[in-house]
């Protein structure tokens, strides 16, 4: 499958400061990607299904099939875009795709939400999405602020 380019539109790419230290790099896993997009097929296959059962079709099972390969399309095609996605933690900050920045000190909330971590703070909020292992990712961030104090 080709790969997607990216669009400049969607933002610049930040680099760290000189004398910024990256402490960590978190990368989305393909193995929760996959997962999390089987799940949603599921799920959306059962609804596509029983609200065919109620409306009296008489052939339901299109529904999960046509829920389960549109999904399936989908997640193949925004793969490549999905999997780039990696986030870099500073010392002082937390620098992802599309030119987003998230200093430490600005945090306001860490917690893994649903396989990802949500970054919240004053102004924005912020998802690290499709992590094998959030309560470590949350782990690190906070022991990156603690280390700041």
């Amino acid at each position: 499958m080709a790969e997607i380019t990216r669009d400049p539109i969607l933002g610049r790419e930040v680099n760290p400061d000189p004398g910024e230290k990256v402490l960590a790099v978190f990368k989305p896993d393909a193995g929760v990607y996959w997962r999390s997009n089987g799940i949603l097929a599921l799920v959306a296959g059962a609804i596509a299904g029983a609200a065919l059962v109620y409306g009296g079709n008489a052939a339901p099972w299109v529904g999960p099939l046509g829920a389960m390969l549109a999904i399936g399309f989908r997640a193949a095609y925004l793969k490549s875009e999905a999997l780039a996605e990696e986030w870099k933690l500073t010392n002082r900050r937390l620098i992802g795709p599309g030119g987003r920045v998230a200093a430490l000190s600005a945090l306001t909330a860490v917690r893994p939400f649903f396989g990802a971590v949500q970054l919240v703070t004053a102004s924005d909020k912020y998802l690290l999405k499709y992590h094998a292992d959030p309560a470590a990712t949350v782990s690190a961030i906070e022991a990156a602020r603690a280390g700041q104090r």
